[in-house]
């Protein structure tokens, strides 16, 4: 094929608009985010994502024809997965240009966490020191399976479904640190209500565990 220099970049350009127009969905964005948290069913990206079934897999096989997410079946299911962390990596870094570029992402979030009572963060570097020192309990309040699939070192599982019922098994004498996907995810601070209510002192941490892979720590694959 002999491409003009404009040919050849009109047609680089197409190629990468490929991605562009992938991610340029707030559906698709959110699916992303749920797959940085490990492989997913169709059927759990719905739900976790609140679509339909069918509306899902229409979102899923358009960022699997720009090349972002890679499919496997298992008898009648079919599971889904980032391609590569890279990836991932996009939507972190598009995330992070949105909340320095637009303080409509400031104003949204600050609004929601008045609403819910203004549960204070803790930063990650005090959660470090906290569990380092043993002067904290850290829970993964995700599904199982993604904890299974990547979480924090020293965290348990105690996804928000079943989180009442461990609290009987939890110390009162520690502090009590929730996370779950990243600073949009809602189950970290539905858990330190719930924790609060029952007379636990209770923080959460803002950051998810593609974050904390992002920054440089250390991420537990296994179960």
């Amino acid at each position: 094929m002999n491409l003009s220099n404009r040919d050849f970049k009109d047609a680089i350009y197409e190629q990468l608009a490929r991605v562009g127009k992938a991610v340029a969905s707030a559906t698709r964005l959110e699916l992303l985010d749920l797959l940085c948290q490990g492989p997913r069913t169709v059927e759990s990206l719905a739900r976790e994502a609140g679509q339909s079934v069918a509306n899902t897999s229409k979102h899923l096989r358009l960022l699997h024809g720009a090349k972002l997410v890679e499919t496997e079946r298992r008898g009648t299911f079919v599971t889904y997965r980032l391609a590569d962390e890279e990836v991932c990596q996009l939507y972190w870094k598009l995330r992070s240009l949105a909340e320095s570029r637009l303080a409509e992402v400031e104003a949204i979030t600050q609004e929601f966490l008045r609403s819910k009572e203004a549960l204070e963060p803790v930063d990650r570097g005090e959660l470090i020191g906290r569990v380092r020192d043993g002067e904290a309990v850290v829970l993964d309040v995700r599904p199982r399976e993604e904890y299974e699939a990547g979480h924090i070192p020293g965290a348990l599982s105690a996804p928000i479904t079943e989180l009442k019922n461990l609290v009987g098994a939890l110390p009162r004498d520690l502090q009590i640190v929730a996370y779950c996907r990243g600073p949009y995810c809602v189950m970290s601070i539905d858990a330190v209500r719930l924790l609060r209510e029952r007379g636990f002192d209770a923080v959460r941490l803002e950051d998810g565990v593609s974050d904390w892979r992002h920054r440089g720590f250390e991420i537990e694959t296994n179960p």
